[in-house]
């Protein structure tokens, strides 16, 4: 799908590959672009910037995004690509607090589902859209810091593959963009034992490139970092192997405090 006369929503537009894809689909032609984020100030700059329309929405809650849906159709008529990109990067293990991970799963997880009932039934009406979830390579390949924010990406990963089986057929294409770094302020603010992520970090206009070639081409996993698809064949081939490796690279991690 080419974005070339389509209208856009991406969510957590204000920042990081949101943004970036905001701008990138504004370079390609996009018809409009509708920016949403937490931070309406945020939203607002970009929108200004891309010449879109800014909307101030939270993600985990359903009627924020159905308005955000509903008041794009009413302001363009339809909604072609919508991106639920929004993040949060929350670290630790079993032991982290329940509003960790409570909230990585409402925004990980639930904002997919939420945005999937909201644009879906127009897409299946006109037999064309694209779903595009925001998850990461750590939803392919864990994290060795992260509990929450891996498990909570893994689940949005498999509820977007459920959407390509039920809807693949029906014009819907969906994707999953699985980046690994990518040079954010969330990578930024993430404790300094994740400053191993730093290594090829990518920058989030290269990121956004990724996706639009990626959807042009009509594929399902989006990943910016060549690599992953060979660790996650690896992981594939021979899980065991793949875990004693995870283990190695968890505890180097915390040995050295990088």
């Amino acid at each position: 799908m080419d974005v070339d006369g389509r209208v856009v929503v991406v969510t957590g537009g204000g920042g990081g590959i949101g943004s970036a894809l905001c701008r990138r689909f504004a370079a390609e032609g996009a018809e409009a672009i509708v920016v949403a984020d937490l931070r309406r100030e945020a939203a607002e700059a970009v929108a200004s910037e891309v010449g879109g329309t800014a909307v101030a929405a939270d993600v985990t809650v359903e009627s924020d995004v159905q308005a955000l849906v509903r008041g794009t159709i009413e302001a363009h008529g339809r909604v072609d690509v919508y991106c639920s990109n929004a993040g949060v990067g929350l670290g630790g293990g079993p032991e982290a607090p329940d509003e960790a991970w409570r909230r990585s799963f409402e925004v990980h997880t639930m904002a997919h589902v939420y945005a999937a009932r909201a644009v879906l039934p127009g897409m299946l009406e006109r037999g064309e859209g694209c779903f595009l979830g925001t998850i990461s390579a750590a939803g392919l390949l864990n994290h060795v810091l992260a509990a929450p924010y891996a498990v909570s990406k893994a689940a949005g990963l498999s509820f977007l593959e459920w959407l390509s089986i039920a809807y693949g057929d029906e014009g819907i294409l969906v994707s999953a963009l699985c980046p690994q770094g990518v040079r954010t302020a969330m990578l930024g603010s993430e404790s300094e034992r994740s400053s191993f992520l730093q290594a090829g970090a990518l920058e989030p206009d290269e990121v956004a490139g990724a996706v639009v070639d990626a959807l042009r081409e009509e594929r399902f996993l989006i990943l910016p970092h060549a690599e992953v698809a060979d660790y996650f064949r690896r992981k594939a081939s021979d899980y065991d192997r793949w875990l004693r490796g995870m283990r190695r690279l968890r505890e180097r991690v915390l040995g050295q405090g990088v």
